[in-house]
C-alpha cells in the first residue's frame, strides 16, 4: 500500500543552539503526527523521525510503535525544506 505523507503544519517543540539540534511536532494531512529531529551545522538536515502514537500509522495501520515514518525521511525532509517551514 503506498501512502502520501503530507505536511499540513509544524510547530516547535525543542532546541539546543550550541549543538544545533532542534526538535519540530508534525502534523499530516491525514491527522497523524510525528516528531522530527534535524540538525543545522550549517545546513538542516533531517536526523530522525518518531511517530506520535495518537491514531495508528497511516502506513502500516499498528497501533503500537513501528518504523515506518523511517523510511520516509527523505520525503519529509524534503516537504519541510522546499516549502521553508522551519
Amino acid at each position: 500500500m503506498s501512502t502520501k505523507l503530507v505536511i499540513k503544519d509544524i510547530v516547535a517543540s525543542d532546541r539546543n543552539e550550541q549543538t544545533g539540534l532542534y526538535q519540530y511536532i508534525a502534523t499530516l494531512s491525514n491527522s497523524a503526527k510525528c516528531r522530527l529531529f534535524f540538525s543545522k551545522n550549517p545546513d538542516w538536515k533531517l536526523i530522525g523521525v518518531n511517530r506520535l502514537l495518537n491514531i495508528p500509522c497511516p502506513i502500516c495501520r499498528k497501533d503500537y510503535y513501528c518504523n515506518c515514518m523511517s523510511n520516509h525521511t527523505a520525503e519529509l525532509e524534503r516537504q519541510v525544506l522546499e516549502n521553508n517551514l522551519i
